[in-house]
């Protein structure tokens, strides 16, 4: 028996933010946005804040990490 959802992806699934080579937190999709959660230190000025897109929050972490 096939069940239906595991063929389905999964849309909560993290996706990596890296700059220069650095990871420096993760997204994950929310309702309203992407959810930015940070791995490293010089990431943690925009811990928790919503983007629009996964390309928002690499600017901002590629921002923050230049501001640390």
């Amino acid at each position: 028996m096939q069940h239906s959802h595991l063929d389905k992806p999964n849309s909560n699934k993290p996706i990596a933010i890296e700059v220069d080579g650095e990871p420096l937190g993760v997204v994950v999709r929310e309702a309203e946005g992407f959810r930015f959660l940070a791995v490293r230190f010089s990431a943690f000025a925009i811990e928790g804040q919503l983007f629009d897109s996964v390309d928002a929050a690499q600017a901002a972490a590629s921002a923050a990490l230049a501001a640390a």
